[in-house]
């Protein structure tokens, strides 16, 4: 299984100068999470990583700290997450039939997460992983008015890895670039273009670390999967 990471993002919403998939979590960078659960998985054989060339230097340093087995390969990432899937399909090896997508921001996802929606793509044509919403969730208007209060019970909150044929995600990117579709992930392009997206049952603690409050819990969470362990 073919596995593309986006981590062309910047930090501003952590308060950082930098991309923040270069902070450290627990004296790792973020990127280095993403990358060992990936590599742990039974599935995935082949990486891309999606990102800005000036953090090249970087993302090569943390190849190298973690000594992966399978190829990965660093591509130019573009101005917005899907410029930098585009990107990242095009750069897919000739062999490559499935795709998962996965936010190099999410660092928290497991092994296991991996495995199960690899094996769920080989059934279906496009999947996301997610979870059932909790929370009573508000339409609401430009004046901040309720319009609307929708069955939680048929919501769920994306994440990622999200897994395609390949050979249709890039039907729907094109289509998508010929009529300017803006969308924040490759689930709605498919949908956009009347393909069928089946849910797999996310990890609650797979969340994206984007505030400094993420990074927190994130260190909480890798804190008690170590005591666990060595329980």
């Amino acid at each position: 299984m073919h596995l593309l990471i986006p981590a062309a993002g910047s930090g501003r919403r952590m308060g950082s100068q930098r991309n923040k998939l270069l902070l450290t979590l627990l004296g790792k960078p973020l990127l280095s999470w993403t990358l060992a659960a990936a590599e742990a998985s039974r599935h995935i054989s082949w990486i891309g990583i999606m990102g800005q060339p000036e953090d090249f230097p970087a993302f090569k340093a943390i190849l190298s700290d973690l000594s992966l087995v399978m190829p990965v390969k660093l591509i130019k990432g573009g101005a917005t997450r899907q410029e930098s899937v585009y990107n990242g399909l095009q750069a897919l090896p000739p062999s490559a039939d499935r795709v998962l997508i996965h936010d190099g921001a999410r660092c928290l996802a497991t092994p296991e997460l991996f495995d199960r929606s690899a094996e769920a793509l080989l059934t279906c044509p496009g999947l996301i992983v997610a979870v059932p919403v909790k929370d009573t969730i508000k339409v609401v208007d430009e004046r901040r008015i309720v319009q609307d209060t929708p069955d939680r019970r048929n919501l769920w909150a994306a994440q990622t890895p999200q897994g395609f044929e390949v050979k249709l995600l890039k039907q729907c990117h094109q289509e998508g670039r010929q009529k300017s579709w803006e969308v924040t992930d490759d689930a709605a392009l498919f949908e956009k273009c009347g393909l069928p997206v089946q849910i797999v049952e996310g990890e609650e603690t797979n969340l994206k670390v984007t505030t400094p409050v993420d990074l927190a819990l994130a260190e909480f969470i890798l804190r008690q999967r170590t005591v666990t362990v060595d329980s």
